[in-house]
């Protein structure tokens, strides 16, 4: 059976306008002394980069780190489209402009591996998932008679319990760190609807463990 080809405006304006900017990257690229096939790897950086730091903040809460890559890529796709409308000359191009494209592909690296390497956020358990079934207890049906103490023979007294170690102190949260620590929970609910844990409190702050166990017991 043949497939229906649906027209879609929105695909049609999308192409349309990434070749648009993908052929002012590759122009101010050439300007800039990047010829050749390095004129052509410019606008494939910068798109890479922007699809990159856009998938990253989709898919983590804390995504303040993607949104500095996506600017830095935007502003990047959005400058070459302007030089290129006439306000620059592309025959003299500055030397700033020269260094600046010349130093592009040292950021894109540092950015793509930031954005490749960043932690995720992890998967919410789903909320209509039933819960593994508890195994009935069943009732001895005879009771198990009491052992016997004969009255001649003394029973030996208990042995002596060590004393109990003393109670570990407890561990000051600076305040300041507390509410950076529940805004991260609140986060973590918002968009998993479960509770943060210690263990994700402390990759997230980067604490020793104590340290996010009484955080996290303050969250509670």
């Amino acid at each position: 059976m043949f497939r229906t080809i649906r027209f879609d405006a929105v695909l049609v304006q999308a192409v349309i306008a990434g070749a648009l900017s993908f052929a002012h990257l590759h122009d101010l690229a050439a300007a800039a002394g990047q010829d050749g096939w390095k004129a052509w790897a410019y606008p494939v950086s910068v798109d890479l980069l922007l699809v990159a730091a856009w998938r990253r903040m989709r898919t983590t809460a804390d995504n303040r780190a993607a949104w500095v890559w996506f600017v830095i890529a935007l502003t990047a796709s959005l400058g070459a489209n302007i030089a290129t409308a006439g306000l620059l000359d592309l025959n003299d191009v500055p030397d700033w402009l020269r260094i600046t494209v010349a130093g592009w592909p040292a950021l894109a690296f540092l950015g793509g591996t930031l954005l490749a390497h960043a932690p995720t956020t992890p998967e919410a358990v789903p909320a209509d998932s039933e819960p593994a079934p508890v195994p009935a207890v069943v009732p001895d049906p005879e009771p198990t008679p009491a052992p016997e103490i004969s009255v001649d023979r003394v029973p030996d007294p208990a042995p002596e319990l060590p004393p109990a170690p003393d109670p570990a102190p407890a561990v000051a949260v600076p305040p300041a760190l507390l509410d950076h620590a529940r805004k991260l929970a609140d986060t973590h609910h918002a968009t998993t609807g479960t509770r943060i844990d210690a263990d994700t409190l402390r990759t997230r702050l980067g604490v020793p463990a104590p340290l996010a166990n009484a955080i996290s017991a303050q969250l509670a």
